[in-house]
């Protein structure tokens, strides 16, 4: 096992809202850049820079690899690794953690839209 795939995911957290998105996108497997930002972009506001500047710090730290090209040479496809699955888990529970706590202290979802 590489010292990537062994890495503590606790040591990637918190994500920014647009890497949660990227990572939550790959979630359900393999997909190219344009098809990751459309489904981000059902959590978030993310442009093409931001989505490849994530995806390029994603790779360098190795929570995504790039799985090949395509028979369109300029889209590439992107997938997580073991360790992008571990911090995406981890991430969710941190989150989890927060909101249960919020909840504890009487913040409730519904009184944000009013």
């Amino acid at each position: 096992m590489s010292s990537t795939a062994s890495a503590s995911p606790e040591k990637h957290l918190p994500l920014t809202p647009a890497v949660f998105a990227i990572l939550l996108a790959l979630v359900d497997g393999e997909k190219h850049g344009y098809a990751i930002m459309q489904e981000a972009r059902q959590h978030t506001t993310m442009g093409p820079g931001t989505l490849y500047g994530s995806i390029d710090r994603l790779l360098a730290s190795g929570l995504v690899r790039e799985t090949g090209i395509s028979e369109d040479e300029r889209r590439r496809y992107y997938a997580l690794t073991a360790l992008g699955k571990r911090v995406i888990m981890a991430e969710t529970q941190r989150l989890e953690r927060a909101i249960q706590l919020a909840r504890r202290k009487g913040i409730k979802a519904s009184e944000a839209k009013a």
